[in-house]
C-alpha cells in the first residue's frame, strides 16, 4: 500500500468509527452510584450536601441555608492512552488488528469513570468525606427526631466480603464523577508528524480530565457482614431512619445491592427467590435489584 494522505485518511478513519462505535455501545456501572458534574475550571468546590435544605411551610422570613460553608474541592486529573503501529505495517496491509486495537481504546475509554469511581467504595471506611469522617463510618454527625445532634451509622464492620446498598434514584448521589475534557482519539499519522517522521510510526491516543470524589454517605449503605436476610434488613433500616436537622425522615429508597462476584449468589438468592431457606414467602424478593460489579472484589 502507498503511504498517501488519502491512505491516511481512510486508516484514521476506521479507526475513529471502531473507537466511536465502541466508546458508545460499552456497558458501564458508575452511574448506579454517581452523579456526572460537568467541569470548566481545574477543579469544583462542592457544599456540604447533607444541608441542602428541604421544602417547608412559609411562615415569618425565609431560613437561608448557605452553600458557601465548609466547602470541599476535587481537582480534575489528566488521564491518557495511546496505541501505534509501524509505518512498515501500514505499507504492508498488516493492518487487521488496528480496529480491534482503537475498539479496545474505546472501551477502556467508556469504562473509565468505572476505575475511578468504584475504588472510592472499596476504600471508603478509610477515606474521610467532607464531614470529617470516613466516608463509611459508624459515627457520622447526624440528628434524631427532636433535631439534636447524635450519631449516625452507613458501615457494618466485619470480616466478609463487602456488600452495598444504594438508593440510586436521587438527583445527588453518593459519588461525583467529574469531567473536565471527554475522552477524544487524536490522530498523529501525517508525514511531518515527528511520530512519523523521526520513529516511523503513526500513534493515536486518547486523553481526558476528569476525577471522583465523595457525595451524600446517607444514599450508600457498606456491609462487611455475611449477605443474609437479617443484616439486608439492618441496612435497610439504617438508611431509611436517617434524619434531616429538623427531625423529619429523609426520604431514602434503597433500589440497589452492589456486590462483587463471589456474592453474585446470594443476592439473587436474597432477592429473586419466591421462597427463603426455610420455604416460607420471601420478604425481600424485589425489594433491590442485584448489580454485579466485578471491580469491587
Amino acid at each position: 500500500m502507498d503511504i498517501t494522505p488519502s491512505t491516511m485518511r481512510g486508516l484514521y478513519t476506521a479507526i475513529s468509527t471502531a473507537f466511536n462505535a465502541q466508546l458508545g455501545s460499552t456497558t458501564t456501572h458508575y452511574q448506579t452510584v454517581a452523579m456526572t458534574v460537568p467541569s470548566t475550571t481545574a477543579a469544583n468546590e462542592y457544599p456540604r450536601m447533607d444541608d441542602l435544605p428541604g421544602i417547608r411551610e412559609w411562615i415569618g422570613d425565609r431560613i437561608v441555608h448557605d452553600l458557601s460553608m465548609q466547602t470541599y474541592t476535587i481537582r480534575n486529573k489528566e488521564f491518557e492512552g495511546t496505541i501505534g503501529v509501524r509505518i512498515s505495517q501500514v505499507e504492508d496491509d498488516q493492518l487487521g488488528f488496528l480496529s480491534s486495537m482503537a475498539a479496545q481504546l474505546g472501551q477502556n475509554a467508556a469504562q473509565f469513570p468505572d476505575q475511578l469511581v468504584f475504588p472510592l467504595l472499596k476504600n471508603g471506611e478509610t477515606t474521610k468525606c467532607y464531614d470529617g469522617q470516613n466516608f463509611f463510618d459508624t459515627d457520622h454527625p447526624g440528628y434524631d427526631e427532636d433535631g439534636k445532634e447524635t450519631s449516625v451509622s452507613n458501615f457494618a464492620a466485619g470480616s466478609s466480603p463487602a456488600w452495598y446498598l444504594v438508593d440510586d434514584s436521587q438527583v445527588i448521589k453518593p459519588i461525583i464523577y467529574q469531567s473536565r475534557k471527554s475522552f477524544q482519539l487524536i490522530r498523529k499519522d501525517q508525514a511531518t508528524d515527528d511520530t512519523v517522521f523521526f520513529g516511523g510510526k503513526a500513534v493515536y491516543g486518547v486523553d481526558g480530565r476528569c476525577n471522583a470524589g465523595y457525595g451524600l454517605w446517607q444514599l450508600i449503605y457498606k456491609s462487611k457482614l455475611p449477605l443474609n436476610a437479617e443484616n439486608y434488613a439492618a441496612a435497610r433500616a439504617a438508611m431509611t431512619s436517617i434524619r434531616k436537622r429538623n427531625g423529619e425522615v429523609i426520604s431514602i429508597n434503597p433500589r440497589k445491592l452492589l456486590v462483587p462476584s463471589t456474592l453474585e449468589g446470594a443476592a439473587r438468592k436474597l432477592l429473586l427467590n419466591e421462597l427463603s431457606a426455610n420455604g416460607e414467602s420471601n420478604e425481600w424478593k424485589g425489594t433491590a435489584e442485584p448489580v454485579v460489579i466485578p471491580l469491587l472484589a
